[in-house]
């Protein structure tokens, strides 16, 4: 089992992988920083002009949030596709070892017989 992680882990692009964290820590830090803000405080009595300019300012910071998160969620999505294509990759390497290794391990058992049966 600690064989099939290690392969795993061996297998990961760390250098894409640690080239990439510093964009996906700083969105993240982004994405943070906008939706952990407090909500503004109630004013009594706004003028229209004024709750539009409000609601617009929050429509625009709601769009950069989006823009933000949107950015964050491609970059992990395709740190994940090169993580699931390396594993692919591994897998069908494995499936090739396995089958030359049976391969060898027949040529091998049919070279013993022969040598026992001399």
């Amino acid at each position: 089992m600690a064989m099939g992680w290690l392969t795993v882990l061996k297998s990961v692009p760390w250098g894409e992988v640690i080239s990439n964290a510093p964009k996906v820590a700083d969105g993240a830090k982004k994405l943070w920083k906008a939706v952990a803000r407090k909500p503004p405080s109630g004013e009594a009595a706004p003028s229209p002009q004024s709750e539009l300019a409000r609601l617009r300012a929050a429509v625009d910071d709601l769009h950069r949030q989006m823009v933000a998160s949107s950015e964050l969620i491609k970059a992990l999505a395709d740190q994940n596709a090169e993580l699931v294509r390396r594993i692919e990759l591994n897998r069908a390497r494995l499936i090739w070892l396995g089958g030359a290794a049976g391969v060898i391990a027949v040529i091998a058992a049919w070279a013993l017989v022969i040598a026992l049966v001399r």
